[in-house]
């Protein structure tokens, strides 16, 4: 048993050693697939082994022709360059490799092509619409051009498809062509012809195998529609003018040339655009004149006959048949000449009167000068021209017409808001008047117009003026019053003919509404403040003036404030405040009483002629009080029966006839808001001397001795009243002063 397993062993390492050997001697071929190949590039083949240190290669091709190609080789690999690619290398090359006793072949197939160029595109001649023509696409250098498709395009629209398959009887580079006949139409202008062609070669990248040229089509249209104007006239005089256009339809635009025909058959080039001018014609230049356009498709040509006549001797005057003159001024009459080199002049007026100006004549011209214009100008002037035994006359009328300046406007006065004001228009130094109208308008509404169409008998400068009256009101401010003037005058060629003068009107409200607020009241204590405030509507706003009116009722100046402020008022602030609002409209006033209270003081009492009177007399008592303003003030006789209310007018109280019962105690008191005040005065009635023990004399004597202590009595309570503030007044009848 151990011998036969040393056998098994040993047969089983030889095996292995000998597949082992076969596997590890290995030879590829790169690319590993056949190869593609253009005419004329490069291409390489590469031959590599494995499992063998040296081995050694061979290249042949498999018809055993000739490699045309380099062999290198290096180590365990060998490169087969084939450069520039021919039709000798199209073959399927082998590389053998041996490795001692051990030979390895691999083959792989070369395919050459060509297709080097995009397509040309060539047409049979120039392109014009209406015109048969043959488009050729060409393919150049191709191989094989069996595999080889061509279109032909106009546009988007496929003019023609065609494949080559039929087989090449010998390997060459070949020429295809592809060709379509087709009519250019307008359409086509700008159109592409596009050539395509495909080499249907699977193993070539897709880029390379498709080639396309595109070609603009430049569509030709010969000349055609040819048109010639001539101005002013295919006829004309001697020393004119003549200007001829020439037009032409085409694609590309025509070349105009201009040229005459001559006499001896070959004509005369004169321009070569399409603007022929010819000044200062002459009789021989009369003739044919040809304009002929030409682009690369064609020609064609238009004639036109000019005839040049002799120029007759002619008279123009200016500035033409009337002139309009400006009185004042200057106008100059000209009477000019052609045809004649040698003219003379005369200027005369048609009813044979002076000319009344100064005649200057030199060459061919002769002016009349009139300055400066007057009324005696008013005429038609005529300029005769002798040329040889030749005459002719022309007439000019001189019209006159005064119309220097612009309106004037005039206003009575300032506009006030429902005041009537004048307004008028005038306009000066004008001639003819009968002409003239004149038109007051406010805004755009017209508000006075006027004609003057009465004939003026003298021949004169006049004014012409129009008068209106109107009432403004708030809402004319800033309208625009506007006279406009017209000299209508249609057969006169001046300017201007119409002037007008603009004015904006501004319309002002005399203050109105004036109103006096006081604050805190118009009746106040004596050492307060007051405010007097004054406002007014107006246009322009108001000015305010305070002032005070003093007794003999003018008025003294304060502020020109809007407020008047009074502090620490006094007795002597009372009284009458005037506001006055003004403008430029007028002026309105408002007044205001302010009146300052002090409690009653100063107070008096008195008797008049005296405290003491004799029976019979008459006597008035009177009671003032020196405040303002004036307080209530009572006036009582006092009695033990009873206070007696006296009637007094303003504080007097007249006894007429005193008798001896008149005689007491007579008292006053004021009072208002603030506080009040008392005086008090005794009469004394004297009786008249009569007997001693008369009746009458007794009966005094005894009222006498009772009325003493009564007296007495009613002093003392009235002091007491006083000094404890008992005394009322509240029920005391009142008399106000």
């Amino acid at each position: 048993m151990p011998g036969k397993m040393a056998v098994i062993i040993g047969v089983s390492n030889i095996l292995w050693m000998v597949l082992a050997a076969s596997h590890a001697f290995k030879i590829e071929i790169v690319p590993e697939s056949q190869v593609v190949a253009q005419i004329n590039a490069s291409v390489s083949l590469t031959c590599r082994t494995t499992g063998c240190e040296s081995p050694s290669f061979s290249w042949r091709t498999q018809i055993d022709s000739p490699l045309n190609g380099k062999v290198r080789s290096e180590r365990n690999s060998s490169v087969l360059t084939m450069e520039p690619v021919s039709f000798g290398n199209e073959h399927s090359y082998l590389c053998t490799a041996t490795c001692g006793a051990r030979k390895a072949e691999r083959a792989i197939e070369v395919l050459i092509y060509s297709f080097p160029k995009d397509p040309e595109i060539q047409l049979s001649g120039p392109l014009e619409v209406g015109k048969p023509v043959t488009a050729t696409c060409l393919v150049r250098d191709v191989y094989p051009f069996e595999r080889l498709e061509m279109d032909l395009l106009k546009g988007d629209h496929l003019l023609k498809n065609q494949e080559f398959l039929e087989p090449a009887e010998t390997k060459s580079l070949e020429t295809k062509g592809l060709e379509v006949t087709f009519t250019p139409t307008n359409e086509d202008i700008g159109k592409a012809l596009i050539c395509r062609a495909q080499l249907h070669i699977n193993e070539i990248d897709a880029e390379l195998r498709k080639r396309v040229t595109t070609k603009i089509l430049q569509v030709h249209i010969s000349p055609r529609n040819t048109v010639v104007s001539v101005n002013p006239s295919a006829r004309l005089q001697e020393g004119g003018s003549v200007t001829m256009t020439c037009s032409s339809e085409g694609l590309p635009a025509p070349q105009i040339t201009w040229s005459k025909k001559s006499d001896h058959g070959k004509p005369q080039l004169l321009s070569g655009n399409g603007t022929l001018t010819l000044i200062a014609m002459r009789m021989e230049d009369s003739g044919i004149y040809v304009c002929e356009a030409v682009n690369p498709v064609g020609r064609d040509s238009k004639e036109v006959e000019l005839m040049v006549q002799e120029k007759p001797f002619t008279v123009e005057i200016s500035p033409g048949a009337q002139v309009a003159a400006q009185v004042g001024g200057s106008v100059v009459l000209t009477c000019g000449v052609t045809g004649c080199e040698a003219p003379s002049f005369s200027w005369r007026t048609q009813i044979d009167s002076p000319l009344s100006g100064q005649v200057r004549s030199a060459g061919t011209t002769s002016e009349l000068t009139l300055s400066p214009v007057s009324f005696e100008h008013e005429r038609s002037y005529l300029c005769t021209v002798t040329c040889g035994r030749r005459k002719q006359e022309r007439r000019i009328k001189v019209d006159l017409y005064s119309f220097p300046r612009d309106p004037e406007i005039e206003m009575s006065g300032g506009l006030v808001d429902g005041q009537p004001v004048a307004v008028g228009c005038k306009v000066p130094e004008v001639y003819p008047l009968e002409r003239l109208q004149i038109q007051l308008l406010k805004g755009e509404r017209l508000m006075e117009s006027k004609n003057f169409l009465e004939a003026v008998e003298k021949d004169s400068l006049e004014t012409g003026s129009v008068e209106m009256t109107f009432i403004p009101t708030i809402d004319d401010t800033g309208k625009v019053l506007v006279c406009q003037a017209k000299l209508q005058v249609d057969e006169m060629e001046f300017e201007p003919k119409q002037r007008q003068s603009t004015q904006t009107l501004c319309v002002k409200i005399a203050p109105r509404n004036v109103s006096i607020s006081v604050s805190p009241a118009s009746t106040l204590e004596e050492g307060r403040s007051v405010n007097m405030t004054c406002s007014s509507d107006g246009l322009p706003a108001p000015k305010i003036r305070w002032s005070r009116q003093l007794h003999d009722g003018s008025l003294r100046f304060l502020s020109e404030n809007t407020t008047l402020t009074l502090t620490s008022t006094r007795r002597g602030d009372s009284g009458t405040y005037v506001c006055e609002a003004s403008n430029q409209a007028g002026t309105s006033r408002k007044e205001a009483e302010l009146l300052i209270q002090v409690a009653p003081q100063d107070m008096q009492l008195r008797a008049s002629p005296s405290e003491r009177v004799q029976e019979g007399d008459s006597v008035t008592i009177y009671c003032t009080c020196g405040n303002y303003p004036k307080t209530w003030i009572i006036l009582k006789k006092k009695a033990e029966t009873g206070d007696t209310v006296l009637k007094s007018v303003e504080g007097a109280y007249i006894i007429h006839k005193a008798q001896l019962e008149d005689a007491g105690v007579y008292e006053c008191e004021s009072k208002n808001e603030l506080g009040w005040q008392f005086r008090s005065l005794t009469l004394d009635v004297k009786g008249r001397e009569r007997d001693y023990f008369s009746p009458g004399f007794l009966m005094l004597y005894c009222a006498s001795s009772l009325l003493i202590p009564a007296i007495g009595t009613i002093v003392y309570f009235a002091r007491r009243a006083n000094m404890k503030g008992s005394y009322s007044l509240v029920d005391a009848q009142k008399s106000k002063v």
